[in-house]
């Protein structure tokens, strides 16, 4: 069977540095952090050592739907919910003319409502307290499984398509973005809606991050905290937000005069097999997951000019992926461009595929490399090669005919997809 080729039409994000594609990328290119205190709930009755997250900020959900609605739903599903409406508004999907059987949702949710199962919890326990009736409302489970948030989308656009969640750790995005593919290279589908989206920064996600000692602790200076690449990295800053990408079959795009960001080359998916928590040193499944994509998309290591790292700035993450970078690019990984966007978003867990994706569909459209920021001189490990093209604290203008996006999670999962110039 001859597969269909895989064309991105629409962009739509809600991100720490902007809650629009273009204010996002504006920030992402001019290297701004995303980080700082934490705002949305009091930080000072937990005991955790972080007191610093990329939040969103200046989010207003009435903008897409009513306030009624908006109360049922947890923090991720609104996210979520904004960023689909502008990827569909950007992709220009005419819901009069399209066969709404052939446009489906599958994203990325790592977590899901966290927020709505902490208050559910602590709500039952003050009725406990109290000799009360235990009750929650009847949202609660609808609010708090992973998967409402390709519901609300798919009913309030009438698309009746594949529609489900991923959920593999922080490979959660890039999962969706395979499942994704695979829908419209099969010819399943016209559209997808694909990407991830993640609200975390919550009392328990927060302790429990905290007590695996995964989270930076530099609360003096949050903006620097991320710093990937870094000697003095002590962890990774948690984030929050969602991504969607339009996913859209070639001929049907180009029938319809679309605008085309770039198409996707190809995808791989691995397991470390190795540890909970921990990459497998040397960073045999990351040069698999890599492999495996290069092979799907038919290039050569060569031909990628851009790699957007997992770069979660913890200390053993950072070196695992250079090892694999390092075993299946070789010398052109002196060459080709390399940066980690978590230095500015945070770590976005299941939402964090869809916005790195997005950023490398960006790099391609656009020729810009966005930068890994707070790298200082003399501020190195003597564990990684930095010979290796990193692109510190500035954007570079490059051609990026293709760009390759890593994401691993919990677990040992790994996915990866590149992205590439239409032809």
């Amino acid at each position: 069977m001859e597969l269909k080729r895989v064309v991105v039409t629409g962009l739509g994000a809600v991100t720490p540095l902007g809650n629009t594609i273009p204010e996002f990328w504006n920030n992402i290119v001019s290297g701004v952090s995303g980080a700082g205190p934490i705002t949305r709930i009091d930080i000072e009755k937990i005991i955790t050592r972080t007191k610093f997250a990329c939040e969103v900020k200046d989010f207003d959900i009435l903008k897409y739907i009513d306030r009624k609605e908006a109360r049922r739903m947890d923090l991720c599903t609104q996210f979520a919910i904004a960023a689909a409406c502008e990827a569909v508004a950007d992709a220009g999907i005419d819901k009069e003319k399209e066969n709404l059987d052939r446009i489906g949702v599958i994203l990325g949710v790592g977590i899901g409502g966290v927020q709505s199962f902490e208050d559910g919890v602590v709500t039952m326990h003050e009725q406990q307290i109290e000799g009360q009736e235990l009750k929650v409302t009847p949202f609660y489970i609808p609010s708090l499984i992973a998967n409402i948030s390709a519901g609300y989308i798919s009913m309030m656009n009438g698309f009746r398509g594949p529609n489900y969640v991923t959920t593999s750790a922080c490979a959660s995005g890039n999962n969706a973005l395979v499942d994704a593919i695979n829908m419209i290279r099969l010819g399943k589908a016209d559209f997808m809606l694909t990407g991830g989206a993640e609200a975390a920064i919550t009392d328990v996600a927060l302790c429990g991050f905290g007590v695996m000692h995964a989270l930076s602790t530099r609360n003096d200076s949050p903006e620097t905290a991320s710093r990937p690449l870094s000697g003095s990295r002590d962890g990774f800053v948690l984030g929050e937000g969602s991504g969607i990408l339009v996913l859209e079959e070639y001929g049907h795009a180009k029938a319809r005069g679309a605008r085309i960001y770039a198409e996707v080359a190809g995808w791989g998916l691995s397991a470390d097999a190795y540890h909970l928590t921990a990459p497998e040193p040397e960073g045999s499944g990351a040069a698999l997951v890599m492999r495996n994509a290069l092979d799907d998309a038919g290039l050569r290591p060569e031909e990628i000019d851009y790699v957007n790292m997992h770069g979660t700035s913890t200390p053993m993450g950072d070196i695992a992926e250079c090892k694999a970078i390092q075993k299946v690019f070789g010398e052109h990984a002196y060459e080709m461009s390399i940066s980690s966007t978590k230095s500015m978003t945070g770590h976005l867990l299941g939402a964090a595929g869809a916005i790195e994706g997005i950023a490398s569909v960006l790099s391609v459209y656009n020729d810009i490399v966005p930068p890994t920021i707070n790298h200082e001189e003399g501020d190195e490990d003597e564990n990684i090669d930095y010979r290796m093209n990193f692109t510190f604290n500035k954007a570079c203008r490059r051609r990026v005919n293709a760009a390759l996006s890593n994401t691993f999670g919990f677990g040992g999962h790994n996915a990866c997809v590149i992205f590439k110039k239409v032809d």
